[in-house]
Order: structure tokens, then C-alpha cells, then sequence
């Protein structure tokens, strides 16, 4: 598990592919504000909870500056369906590798009902224009969270 990411820290660089196979890097984003949230598994409840709530507010999110993009372990194939059966408008990106969860420290040890194991913590961070980290938040609850980064962020 890698160290989790501060505010003022340089956020890591990535290229991932989007739910239609199209290469997306953080550097596309240059000059605007980003929300990268990372999330366990696309088309379980929480997850589903969480990028309906972004899809919801991503009109607001996007006049305010700000772009968003999930990422999870999940393949491409995954993320088509998840994108079309929930009609989800943000950015869906595939990490099957783990290599960006890891490099956020989105990915690591967790405990559920007493049993320990690796998987994907539940985390947002906020990059701002010049590519640094402004909020790193983890093991964030998948309900009311987008309501909880609007107001963080003023909006």
C-alpha cells in the first residue's frame, strides 16, 4: 500500500482507458480543476449510489470548474454497462491493474465484519489547475459524499 496523498503534494500522473476502450490522461485536464474519485466495483449499490450522485451534480461541479472522473478496478466492458444502465454522465476509467488506485492510495488494507483483506478504499482527491493535490479524502461513505465535497469546496 502506497502512501496516501496530502494537500499541496504533486497528484501522479495517469493514462487510463475510459468505458469505451479511448485513452484519458489527468494531463488532458490541465487548467481546470479535477475531482478524481476511486471507487470498489461499478454496478454495486454504494458505487452505484455515489456516481449517480456525481452525475447529478456534474452540471453544478462543471460550472464551478470542475471536471470528474471515477476510476476502478474494473475493465472497460464493465464500465460501458454500468455507464449505460444507471444513464451516468461522468468520466469512468479502468485501472484493472491497480497501478493509479495504488499511486493514491486508494488501494490497500481494509477490515469488514472483523475480517482484514486488500481492496479499493473508498477516496476522493481534488487536483487543481497546476496538477496539485487540493483535498485527499478516504474512506469516505458513499452516501451523501458528493453533498459533503460541494460544500467543502464552496460551491
Amino acid at each position: 500500500m502506497s502512501a496516501r496523498l496530502t494537500p499541496g503534494d504533486e497528484a501522479p500522473a495517469f493514462t487510463l482507458s475510459d468505458a469505451d476502450g479511448n485513452e484519458v490522461s489527468l494531463a488532458d485536464h490541465k487548467g481546470r480543476k479535477v475531482i478524481v474519485y476511486f471507487y470498489p466495483a461499478a454496478l454495486t449499490p454504494g458505487c452505484t449510489k455515489q456516481a449517480c450522485d456525481f452525475t447529478d451534480n456534474l452540471d453544478l461541479l462543471a460550472g464551478a470548474g470542475y471536471d470528474v472522473i471515477g476510476i476502478s478496478p474494473d475493465k472497460p466492458e464493465k464500465l460501458a454497462k454500468f455507464r449505460e444502465q444507471e444513464s451516468l454522465k461522468v468520466t469512468l476509467l479502468a485501472d484493472p491493474d491497480k497501478k493509479v488506485l495504488d499511486a493514491y492510495g486508494a488501494y490497500g488494507e481494509k477490515k469488514n465484519y472483523g475480517r482484514t483483506y486488500m481492496g479499493v478504499i473508498r477516496s476522493t482527491i481534488v487536483v487543481d489547475e497546476q496538477g496539485k493535490v487540493e483535498h485527499a479524502l478516504y474512506n469516505v461513505r458513499a452516501t451523501g459524499h458528493v453533498a459533503k465535497i460541494i460544500k467543502g469546496l464552496g460551491i
